[in-house]
């Protein structure tokens, strides 16, 4: 497949993500959670309120990172836990996964659907409605034409020593990340280098922003991912350079790009801004 039509096939895969039950403009709701038990329910005097449903759904407990829910009797709540689903009536309390370490558990009752994140040794609720689509419009995101001088080859370099990169969130929090790579590339005689975010046995995922943030594409920045080959060259193609999550929903924390990953030329290739951004 040539590289246009691959590029097409990553838009249309892109559009039916936005557009599906699962997608982020279907979050409602970003609920930080305390110590001890959180209520969940219709009720406002619910530490996470739902938008309709029974008054009381049932209870969080939270010890540090430790997650347990126990439903309220006539709450009436599936739990997945882990691929497998239970009426969580039969159980007291049952142990729930956080997102800390893969998949979290997830509690849902019609289109609602909750499910918890930890972010910063915190944890906290992510509300759902995977029915978003019945009352939203899916904003339109365009992208910039294919342009193969975007598909750039970097030196994938080792850092003699690692080093800490503070990140910032949409949230104002900042994370340290540990750095040992970097890739280093030049355009149009500039060179310059991007600092991963992560780096795994299948890809590297970087945060980026340049001359188009904030007027031809989204303002917090972009996210990248490139595959993780040996022989010290990494191919940075940034064609496929896309929106983050809170590009399309305020419930989302997503990392920013740290002052080390702003580019000093207009990149334009990739997704730009949502309609409306």
């Amino acid at each position: 497949m040539d590289a246009v039509s691959s590029h097409r096939r990553w838009q249309a895969a892109r559009q039916a993500e936005l557009a599906g039950p699962d997608s982020w403009l279907g979050l409602i709701g970003l609920i930080w959670l305390e110590d001890g038990e959180n209520t969940v329910g219709g009720a406002p005097g619910c530490a996470v309120v739902l938008p309709d449903g029974p008054a009381r759904l049932g209870t969080l407990r939270v010890a540090g990172t430790s997650l347990a829910w126990q439903a309220a009797a006539d709450g009436g709540a599936a739990v997945e836990n882990g691929g497998a689903f239970a009426d969580s009536c039969q159980a007291r309390w049952q142990a729930l996964h956080t997102d800390h370490s893969g998949s979290p558990s997830s509690v849902s009752i019609g289109s609602l659907m909750f499910f918890v994140i930890e972010r910063g040794g915190r944890l906290a609720v992510r509300l759902r409605d995977r029915n978003w689509a019945a009352r939203r419009t899916l904003p339109e995101v365009s992208c910039f034409g294919y342009d193969p001088a975007w598909r750039v080859a970097a030196d994938w370099q080792q850092l003699a020593a690692p080093l800490k990169m503070e990140v910032p969130n949409v949230s104002g929090e900042l994370k340290a990340v540990d750095v040992t790579h970097r890739a280093i590339f030049d355009v149009a005689g500039q060179t310059v280098a991007l600092l991963p975010m992560s780096v795994n046995g299948q890809e590297i995922f970087f945060v980026f922003r340049d001359r188009t943030s904030g007027r031809q594409s989204y303002g917090g920045g972009r996210f990248l991912k490139s595959r993780a080959t040996g022989g010290g060259v990494l191919t940075l193609d940034f064609n496929f350079a896309y929106n983050p999550p809170c590009a399309f929903t305020p419930f989302a924390t997503c990392p920013l790009p740290p002052p080390e990953n702003w580019l000093p030329f207009a990149v334009a290739a990739g997704e730009r801004k949502p309609a409306g951004k």
